[in-house]
C-alpha cells in the first residue's frame, strides 16, 4: 500500500466492505471473518444462534485498538455502529455512527493498521480482491 494516496486506499476498502451490505447478516459474518484474519486478537466477535438449532449469527462486532474501540451490534435486521476513543481502558467519548460511517471509520483504522504491519497489509490486499 502506497502512503502517496491514503485517501484512496480508504476509499477503495470502504466500497469494498459496503458491496456486501444487500443482506446485513451476510455483511456482518463476511466482516467478522475478515476482521478476525486481519485483525487477529484485536477483533472479538460474538456469535448466537436463533433458536435451539439455528446456525450461529453474529451479534456483535469489536475493535479494540490502540486508542480507539468501534463496536458493531446486529439486532434483528438493523445495525448499531459506535466508535469510542480509548484512554486506559476508560472511554473518553463514545459517538453513535450510521453503517457508512462506521465502514468508514473501519477503512481507515484497517488502512493505517496496513502502514504499520506487512502481515496486515497482505490481508488487506486479500479482502480487497
Amino acid at each position: 500500500m502506497s502512503d502517496a494516496v491514503p485517501g484512496l486506499e480508504v476509499d477503495q476498502l470502504a466500497a469494498s466492505l459496503r458491496a456486501d451490505l444487500t443482506d446485513l447478516h451476510a455483511f456482518a459474518e463476511a466482516l467478522a471473518t475478515k476482521l478476525e484474519i486481519v485483525l487477529p486478537g484485536r477483533a472479538r466477535i460474538d456469535r448466537r444462534r436463533s433458536g435451539l438449532r439455528g446456525p450461529k449469527q453474529v451479534q456483535r462486532i469489536l475493535l479494540a485498538l490502540d486508542n480507539e474501540q468501534l463496536e458493531l451490534v446486529v439486532d434483528s435486521g438493523s445495525v448499531r455502529g459506535t466508535r469510542a476513543r480509548m484512554s486506559g481502558g476508560i472511554a473518553l467519548k463514545r459517538e453513535a455512527l450510521d453503517l457508512d460511517q462506521w465502514v468508514l471509520a473501519l477503512s481507515e483504522i484497517l488502512t493505517t493498521e496496513a502502514n504499520r504491519s506487512e502481515r496486515a497489509r497482505a490481508a488487506l490486499a486479500g479482502l480487497l480482491m
